[in-house]
């Protein structure tokens, strides 16, 4: 069985310059089966309802603005696949949760730029499922939940985001060696809860992780992990690190 992952997928320039990243992903893409299809939760993706992406070829969009030209010519042509679209609406509607197909949704930078360093031959069919952020991460961790019996049908789940998220306080010209104290020490809380399963605590994050709001003034990079959390077991840590100073790019996996 495939394991759900946490991704915390950086700058969108990490397509080209993957850092330590660029290794640790392809690195865990060698070591697991090769999943039939993938299925991800982007941070890029909020809506006020479940949607899941149902073409059968979705584009590539590049949902950023002022990076190099390089960056835009970057193509991930991973196909889509609506037969798992639609059992994945299925599952998270007799869950409780209604979900419906949208057909003209693209593939944002939180799904292809990692998946770009994981499966660079973009063979692999791919699956987005939006982000209702505004109803916090116990939905989340029920979405994993719903949908975590995909993993026996070698689907691969992907929570996308990062561990911190304060753009407004990186240091653009800080080295890896760099890390700032308070988003070390949330960064450092979060794996401790993990490695516990203390889910109460998570799910309760904003009012108990020290420095949450300045790691995360807005909830959408953080929920992604409830989504690998709900739909995996046992956590461990794949990949720590940092850029900019504070922008954290853990990758997690939960067995």
């Amino acid at each position: 069985m495939l394991p759900s992952l946490f991704i915390s997928h950086g700058s969108p320039m990490l397509a080209l310059q993957p850092g330590a990243s660029g290794p640790a992903l392809a690195g865990l893409a060698n070591s697991l089966a090769r999943p039939k299809a993938i299925v991800v939760v982007s941070a890029h993706w909020e809506s006020r309802e479940l949607l899941v992406t149902g073409s059968e070829r979705p584009e590539t969009w590049h949902d950023f603005y002022g990076f190099p030209q390089a960056l835009y010519a970057v193509q991930y042509p991973a196909p889509g696949e609506p037969a798992l679209a639609g059992q994945a609406c299925a599952l998270l509607t007799a869950a409780g949760l209604p979900a419906r197909l949208d057909p003209q949704r693209p593939f944002d930078h939180g799904a292809w730029v990692p998946l770009s360093l994981m499966y660079p031959d973009a063979s692999i069919p791919v699956v987005q499922v939006s982000l209702p952020s505004h109803l916090g991460p116990a939905l989340q961790l029920k979405v994993g939940q719903a949908l975590a019996s995909l993993r026996d049908q070698g689907v691969l789940l992907i929570g996308s985001g990062s561990i911190t998220h304060s753009l407004g306080e990186l240091d653009w010209h800080a080295g890896p060696e760099v890390i700032e104290p308070w988003a070390r020490v949330f960064r450092d809380w979060v794996v401790e809860k993990l490695q516990v399963d203390d889910q109460a605590a998570l799910l309760d994050y904003r009012q108990q992780a020290p420095n949450a709001v300045r790691n995360h003034p807005s909830d959408e990079h953080f929920l992604p992990l409830f989504f690998a959390l709900g739909a995996g077991g046992k956590f461990a840590v794949v990949h720590q690190g940092f850029t900019l100073g504070a922008l954290g790019m853990d990758i997690y996996r939960f067995d």
